[in-house]
């Protein structure tokens, strides 16, 4: 998932008395930044018709039992499909409102080619929780209108049913040395860097976290205590060997990649086949960083975004 940056702070939105504004933003893959409830611009968001914010739908699968009823198999959330009403409208001439209309609508429809799109629902409090989605229909326009103004009812499909925040958690450790007492051991600390600690991951459904280890470091182990799920990075099964000091792996829970230095493909560097790419529950969780040959410039990276049910 791509890091987004904060959108203006001061983008007009929808009042809600004595709450503050809700704004809605759609940022389009090729960069572009659309606000979503400025009349000010040409176009705004209809109250009435914004649906699919809330928790998404989820597929039970069942098996029957020999003495009635059912038991519960497999429970799956699925898609998220989002709608969101816009209107359209220039009070100075149909050139404005066709230009207009494209415009907008070429920020919706590019998710055909570029991949997705973030919308955005940011609250009074300054939070805001983003979905990647894709255009799926809804700029068909109105009959009857399309002169001077018209509405989209746009459908936005996201292939994760879940909301995430803006901004990633970050857990930063990283090599330090520990002061002589009786014998001059390098230590690991805590406090700083590689070692224990404990995450709290404040979503309401499990995160899948990145990983990126920069050496010295001849591997890594990172056990999720509260499960003992756990995975070991062992870049001597590799062509390349230990990590040198600068150089960086990269590990993606969801879907699973892993990378070493230049990009190459270090898959078959995990310990394979109880390697677990552990994904994070929610709440607070203790963990396990123990990096093998760490020397002075060994840092680990934890990031995730939390997920939601809702925005």
């Amino acid at each position: 998932m791509p890091i987004l940056a904060a959108p203006p702070a001061a983008q007009p939105g929808l009042v809600i008395e004595d709450v503050g504004y809700v704004v809605a933003t759609w940022y389009a893959p090729d960069g572009s930044v659309w606000p979503l409830m400025n009349e000010d611009l040409g176009w705004h968001t209809l109250a009435d018709g914004v649906a699919g914010l809330d928790a998404a739908a989820i597929t039970i699968t069942t098996d029957k039992r020999m003495r009635g009823g059912v038991r519960v198999r497999h429970i799956r959330p699925e898609q998220r499909a989002i709608t969101w009403p816009l209107d359209v409208y220039s009070a100075e001439s149909h050139t404005q409102f066709v230009a207009r209309w494209r415009e907008l609508m070429l920020a919706f429809t590019q998710t055909s080619r570029l991949g997705p799109g973030w919308l955005e629902i940011a609250r009074p409090d300054g939070t805001a929780r983003q979905a990647a989605a894709y255009y799926q229909a809804g700029f068909e326009g109105r009959h009857g209108m399309g002169v001077l103004s018209d509405q989209a009812a746009i459908t936005l499909l996201c292939e994760d049913p879940y909301w995430s925040d803006r901004d990633p958690v970050v857990i930063d450790r990283a090599y330090a040395t520990g002061v002589p007492f009786l014998v001059p051991f390098p230590t690991v600390s805590s406090a700083h860097v590689l070692g224990d600690t404990t995450i709290v991951n404040p979503g309401d459904v499990e995160a899948w976290p990145t990983w990126t280890i920069t050496g010295p470091a001849s591997g890594l182990t990172a056990t999720l205590h509260t499960t003992g799920e756990a995975f070991t990075l062992d870049p001597a099964l590799t062509a390349h060997g230990p990590l040198a000091a600068g150089e960086t792996a990269t590990i993606r829970t969801n879907p699973a990649q892993v990378r070493g230095p230049a990009d190459a493909v270090w898959t078959g560097a995990l310990d394979w086949p109880g390697a677990v790419l552990w994904s994070l529950p929610p709440g607070e969780h203790p963990v396990t960083f123990a990096v093998a040959g760490a020397g002075p410039g060994s840092a680990v990276r934890l990031e995730f975004f939390p997920r939601y049910e809702s925005a």
